[in-house]
């Protein structure tokens, strides 16, 4: 509560903010403002329309800015003339004139105040050109803000596109190949079922072949994975065997039937169910069956590849998904690993320590990727330089929060430029590759749009980036989301 008291030209001439003001300068501020005497308590709350500009007479005043659901404490003065408020009130309706703080006073407190209005008009009136700078100032850095800010997301889906392209390739090149070698496989088997045609087996022989043919596709499917010492073991002892079957080519025919499964108990059993004589053509017929489903397996393992990708893509764009909605982290998060999986170095280990128990909580998923995306790609390109390291992503419950934490082994942040790093345009890379809004991003997508945390702790050696999320939220602002 507040309480009105007689304004002093002589007092308020006494404060640093008034001390150049002229006489009738002096006397238009005591006659359009106002004193009032706070009692301890709120003097206003972040977030409210800014109706008043305030100049401290006579108290102590606490800043707050809300993180998260807490009131952080960003200032305590006694100092006479400190101002707060409606500071922004000249640049109009531009811009919303909201509160961007909560104030509040610890003893009986004065202040001078001006409505927003009368302080708006007395600026432009007695500071014109101080006015236009100021706009200049204010609307420059935003607008370079958003310039800049869709240049970091447009380079940043260049590098994404780039590791996608990547990664889609391989599958798509395997697929390809095996499709070749598979057309080449039909047409053999189109030969050897000419000389099938032929005469060379009996229906009874053939009834067996078949049988025996299905029964090999079969354990291709089941086939267990060998180390390369028992896969070599294995080729050894098949090439002898068909060597002492007189089956020629062994060494070309062994390695597809060892990567099938196959040992030389199974082409006992073959042998056993057919003539010797045909027993050459029959393996060879075999070894067709195999490779053709091994063929079938790779081309069916690189379009699964390539679906993989597809839809991580979607997971990572949140393409035909509502913009808030409840969402499971984990699947952000390795939505935005695979994504990054190209500039990830062969020497990088990446370690997820998932806490499986973490509910869904109500985000703007496609901007927390953009989150993840930042601090990720500034961990890999920290242990990039080295070439080795480890990046660790893990969730866990803190109270009522739900903690990301992307950890790398890099050189670490130094402590002088720690509390720096998140201030727009701050960059410690050389010029041209970054833009210093990287970190500036994540901040006000966590901070400002998800009411959560983003802080960091470094030594050499151990950098962790830590983003705290509130489990439940209120129903998102409508100005938020544009």
């Amino acid at each position: 509560m507040s309480s009105p008291l007689p304004c002093h030209v002589q007092e308020i001439g006494q404060l640093f903010l008034f001390e150049k003001l002229a006489p009738e300068q002096l006397t238009r501020l005591c006659a359009d403002g106002r004193v009032e005497q706070y009692a301890p308590g709120v003097v206003y709350t972040e977030g409210q329309p800014a109706s008043c500009f305030y100049v401290l007479l006579e108290g102590t005043v606490v800043m707050y800015r809300k993180v998260g659901r807490d009131d952080v404490e960003v200032n305590r003065t006694s100092q006479r003339g400190v101002y707060a408020g409606a500071m922004q009130a000249y640049l109009g309706d531009r811009t919303p004139q909201v509160y961007n703080n909560t104030l509040r006073v610890t003893e009986p407190t004065r202040f001078f105040v001006l409505p927003a209005d009368t302080f708006a008009t007395i600026v432009q009136e007695w500071f014109p050109m101080a006015v236009h700078l100021l706009e200049g100032l204010f609307f420059g850095v935003k607008n370079t803000q958003q310039a800049i800010g869709q240049r970091e997301r447009l380079l940043a889906l260049g590098s994404l596109s780039a590791g996608l392209t990547h990664e889609l390739n391989n599958p798509a090149a395997a697929a390809a190949r095996a499709v070749a070698t598979l057309r080449e496989r039909v047409a053999g088997m189109r030969h050897d079922l000419a000389v099938i045609a032929g005469g060379q087996f009996t229906t009874a022989t053939l009834t067996v072949l078949i049988e025996v043919q299905q029964q090999t596709a079969e354990r291709v499917a089941k086939a267990p994975q060998l180390s390369p010492l028992e896969a070599a073991d294995r080729e050894d002892t098949l090439t002898d065997w068909l060597d002492d079957h007189s089956i020629g080519h062994s060494w070309q025919i062994a390695p597809s039937l060892v990567q099938a499964g196959l040992d030389d108990a199974w082409l006992d059993h073959i042998a056993a169910k057919i003539d010797q004589a045909t027993l050459p053509t029959a393996i060879r017929w075999l070894s067709q069956t195999v490779e053709n489903e091994l063929l079938m397996n790779e081309i069916g393992e690189s379009t699964a590849r390539i679906s993989h990708l597809v839809d991580g893509a979607k997971q990572y764009a949140q393409l035909d998904r509502a913009p808030y909605r409840p969402v499971d982290v984990h699947e952000l998060l390795d939505s935005t690993l695979l994504m990054l999986a190209g500039n990830i170095g062969p020497g990088i280990a990446v370690i997820k320590n998932y806490d499986s128990t973490l509910p869904a909580i109500p985000a703007y998923a496609a901007e927390l990727n953009q989150v993840w995306t930042n601090l990720i790609d500034n961990a890999i390109s920290a242990m990039n330089r080295s070439d080795k390291g480890s990046l660790t992503i893990r969730t866990a419950r803190v109270q009522d929060r739900l903690l990301v934490e992307i950890r790398d082994t890099g050189a670490g942040v130094d402590a002088e430029i720690r509390d720096r790093i998140f201030d727009p345009f701050f960059t410690t890379k050389p010029v041209g590759e970054g833009t210093g809004l990287g970190l500036d991003i994540a901040w006000r997508i966590v901070v400002d749009k998800h009411h959560g945390n983003l802080q960091v702790e470094s030594v050499p050696g151990d950098t962790r980036f830590q983003v705290l999320l509130p489990l439940t939220a209120p129903a998102p602002n409508p100005e938020e989301s544009q």
